[in-house]
């Protein structure tokens, strides 16, 4: 477990080892949640990684089916 401070500026660097791990790069954008006293990143999937996840559905898939499978 790696442990990081808390900047005057509230920035914190994600150490390289789990940079590495997770394939995380600068620029990258994450949601910010505040959960049970602590505090999660989550990488925000962008367009390009969600491309074709829905291949072989079909047009007739309605919505309320389509989210499910999100």
């Amino acid at each position: 477990m790696n442990a990081v401070t808390l900047s005057s500026k509230f920035q914190v660097v994600i150490p390289q080892a789990v940079r590495e791990r997770l394939g995380l790069q600068p620029g990258q954008q994450f949601q910010v949640v505040a959960l049970e006293g602590r505090v999660e990143l989550i990488p925000v999937e962008s367009v390009q990684s969600l491309r074709g996840f829905m291949k072989g559905a079909g047009a007739n898939v309605g919505r309320e089916k389509a989210d499910r499978l999100l």
